[in-house]
């Protein structure tokens, strides 16, 4: 039986090229990028030379980038260091009701430290609001937070729009960008982002690896304190082979970002369109234009009690889906708060579908897709829902 994996916003497959490169900084480049003799300058070479690479790929410079064990930290560490850096001058901090579960608990944790937190509410296709953005802000706002692309419904933010906004207000913009880096072209200069969340097991690099891009003149507060790497702001020993397979993959798949992201729309068309031609009770999540390539989150009408058993009829005929953020997919009490954000009541909120096709994404996985979402759905129990 051929496995289809549609699951790609979850995570991604290493790519043999990126875990050579690895491979040979755990055998032969291992030294520790701090010590002086030759192989600690190796690491420190291989070390400069990817965070040049990475920080080319969103027009930020080498020194702007900082990095860290992943998407989650990064976001931990924008949010809570801009918030203890700049406490003298307010403790407002505002992010989208739809940010990923890192943000929202961080902000949680940070009103008990006294901070206020503002949850901008977003419309039904999961977009903020800019004119309600700008009378949100007030004198003690020193955060926006906005993700670049929602990762359960795939809507994208006004990204550029809004850091134009802070930007003009002195308000320092932080997006996390997990789920955009490496499906769009990003620019930290044109979006006048202030700080930026990427990481690399989103574009086929290894899990355990991000980086938080900080502008120069942003002053942040570190959360870990130890020997002073990433230029006092993020002690540790630096991962290098998990660095390393990131900067591998930016070489290997950003440019050809437009290419791919080409091929992932033709085939999210295929898919939507199929959906829409098949069932009348199927709705489509998130923003109908403005989504990421390659990504559709739907549900049907009556059948949202039966979504775990429909990934479990899926899977067992060799195809992969998740139901919303992996981080909560195997909750069967997990309420999405992204759905409920958009409009949706608790039992549908409980319902989406989300595929997420990647490179290796064909036509005919797609077909094979909907034939065996027919065949699967035939065997699930319609509940009233109205």
């Amino acid at each position: 039986m051929k496995r289809i994996y549609l699951d790609n916003a979850a995570t991604t497959s290493l790519d043999p090229e990126i875990l050579d490169a690895m491979v040979r900084c755990y055998t032969e480049f291992y030294g520790n990028a701090s010590s002086l003799h030759s192989f600690g300058t190796k690491a420190r070479e291989i070390l400069d030379h990817s965070r040049a690479t990475i920080a080319a790929s969103i027009g930020a410079n080498p020194e702007e980038i900082f990095f860290t064990s992943g998407g989650t930290e990064a976001n931990n560490m924008a949010v809570k260091g801009i918030a203890f850096a700049n406490r003298h001058k307010g403790n407002h901090i505002i992010v989208s009701s739809i940010e990923h579960d890192c943000i929202l608990n961080a902000c949680k944790w940070l009103e008990t430290q006294g901070f206020f937190i503002t949850y901008i509410p977003v419309d039904s296709f999961g977009t903020i609001d800019r004119d309600m953005l700008r009378n949100l802000i007030t004198p003690r706002t020193i955060l926006v937070s906005v993700m670049y692309a929602n990762n359960e419904i795939g809507t994208i933010q006004p990204v550029e729009d809004i850091g134009k906004m802070c930007r003009e207000l002195g308000i320092p913009f932080h997006s996390d960008a997990c789920q955009a880096y490496g499906k769009m072209p990003i620019n930290v200069t044109r979006d006048k982002t202030d700080l930026m969340t990427i990481n690399a097991h989103k574009i086929y690099g290894p899990k355990g690896v991000g980086a938080l891009y900080v502008r120069k003149g942003i002053s942040i507060t570190p959360l870990l304190h130890g020997g002073g790497q990433e230029n006092g702001l993020r002690a540790s020993t630096e991962n290098i082979p998990g660095i390393a397979g990131f900067a591998k993959a930016v070489r290997l798949f950003l440019p050809e970002i437009n290419e791919r992201a080409m091929k992932l729309t033709r085939l999210q068309k295929l898919l939507s369109n199929a959906l829409m031609d098949s069932y009348d009770n199927v709705y489509i999540l998130g923003h109908p234009e403005e989504r990421i390539p390659g990504h559709l989150s739907f549900s049907f009408h009556g059948l949202e009690g039966e979504t775990m058993r429909l990934l479990l009829l899926l899977d067992e005929a060799g195809i992969a889906v998740s139901a919303g953020s992996a981080c909560s997919s195997n909750d069967r009490t997990h309420t999405s708060h992204v759905l409920q954000a958009i409009g949706l009541n608790q039992f549908e909120a409980r319902g989406a579908i989300r595929i997420s096709m990647g490179k290796n994404t064909t036509e005919n996985d797609i077909r094979s897709f909907i034939q065996t979402l027919s065949d699967s759905v035939k065997k699930l129990n319609s509940i009233f829902t109205y």
